[in-house]
Parts: structure tokens; sequence; C-alpha cells
């Protein structure tokens, strides 16, 4: 039987693209394996924001990734440049790619500060969100840590 296979958003540097801060490849078994049934398109905040690949590290300073896009946080990188305009033009291409594709699932970087929030159960590397549709309350939660793109992806995607 030729089933159609779901679509699914990855981090990219999690299917092991040098896509991370420092250009290093460290791609996620299990997060691999649980992409196998999915037709998976790889994407990475970051580098769609134009930062370049290596970069220097980056944290949220001052709230999450919900408060970076309201305007009452900042991402800082380790040398003090704030990257936050960045952050938030990839997290918002990100979202546009999710849009187009009508993505159902993504499998985003957990800890990271552009796609982090809360770990897959069993794996602290990959956040996973399901059952994905329309915002039609426009009532999100809130989730401490998270970045850009992984609240604007549950914000549009309606996830709590």
């Amino acid at each position: 039987m030729n089933r159609k296979r779901k679509k699914c958003l990855v981090s990219s540097c999690l299917i092991g693209l040098c896509t991370r801060y420092d250009g290093r490849s460290k791609p996620d078994t299990a997060c691999l394996q649980a992409l196998r049934d999915f037709h998976y398109i790889p994407v990475c905040p970051e580098q769609l924001g134009g930062l370049p690949t290596p970069r220097t590290a980056a944290d949220l300073t001052g709230g999450d990734g919900m408060d970076v896009l309201k305007g009452r946080a900042v991402v800082i990188t380790r040398d003090g440049l704030d990257v936050s305009r960045e952050f938030i033009a990839g997290a918002r291409a990100v979202l546009h790619i999710a849009r187009a594709q009508d993505i159902k699932l993504a499998m985003l970087k957990a800890k990271s500060p552009s796609c982090g929030m809360t770990p897959v159960p069993g794996n602290d590397n990959c956040t996973s969100f399901k059952n994905i549709h329309a915002v039609t309350t426009g009532q999100v939660g809130s989730s401490t840590g998270s970045g850009q793109a992984a609240e604007l992806f549950r914000a549009d995607r309606d996830i709590m």
C-alpha cells in the first residue's frame, strides 16, 4: 500500500546538518528514528533569520521566546550582541514554512533559544508538537525557557 506520509518540520541540527551555533554535526538518533515515517522538512530559525554558521552562542535574557516576540525580552550573544531581530525573523520564516506546507508536527531542538521548549519524554534533545490546528481563540499557554520559533509555531497552531 502506498500511503501518503505526514509532513513534519524538524530542527536541521537534529538530523545532523551543520547548522548548530558551533557548526558541528550532532544528529539525534532517537529523533531520526521517530522521523522515519514522515516527510520531514529541516529548518534552522537562526540561519533563516540571517545569522551565520558558526556563530556565537546566544541566550534568552529577561524572559522566554514569547517575551522576545512582544519586545519584553532580548536574545543576547555571549559577546553581548543583541540578535533579537534575527531570531524573530527566523521564527517568522519557520512559521511561514509551516503554514505553506500545512505542517501537522514539529520536532524542534530542546534547550535552544530559538526552538526550545519542553523536551520529549526520554529525549532531552528533541521537542515535539502534535495535533496542530489553526488558532481559533488566540489564547496560548506559556512555557518557561521557550524559543521564538517554538512560541510562534505553537501560537499559530493553538498548541498548549
